[in-house]
């Protein structure tokens, strides 16, 4: 069965988006990916889950499909764990440095999440999230 879970985004270009998010605190593991020009291993979170950045070419070979344009429509949403409230507020900050957008100011949601949203150079979206445990299970 399943061992490990490994996401794929298609991208303009794999350079701007390792910078991108490197900004943003990412890791990357440059031993594994192949040609550095097609495609890049992002490291999310502690339990190291695999995003690869794939060239749009590359990523289009892959899929035998045309991709969606981001600009239009949303085929994911990638939501990550933040680990304060602090924590997205910081984030929002150095999307916008690093290029990106906030699509979803840093707000309270449901008495118990506090979260943004921000689109990535290629109009990726994410989901930032800080989950208060205690105010949660009050709910």
């Amino acid at each position: 069965m399943t061992q490990e879970l490994w996401l794929n985004l298609p991208v303009k270009n794999i350079a701007q988006s390792v910078a991108f998010f490197t900004a943003l605190g990412f890791e990357f593991n440059t031993k594994f990916g192949g040609d550095a020009s097609q495609m890049a291993c992002m490291l999310v979170g502690r339990k190291k889950v695999v995003i690869m950045l794939c060239a749009e070419p590359l990523f289009k070979n892959l899929v035998q499909h045309d991709l969606a344009n981001t600009q239009t429509a949303s085929q994911l949403l990638i939501s990550i764990d933040a680990e304060s409230r602090a924590e997205v507020n910081e984030l929002a900050v150095k999307v916008v440095s690093a290029g990106g957008t906030i699509f979803a100011q840093p707000h309270e949601n449901q008495g118990w999440m506090y979260g943004m949203g921000f689109a990535d150079l290629d109009g990726h979206r994410w989901n930032v999230l800080y989950m208060d445990s205690p105010k949660m299970q009050g709910k």
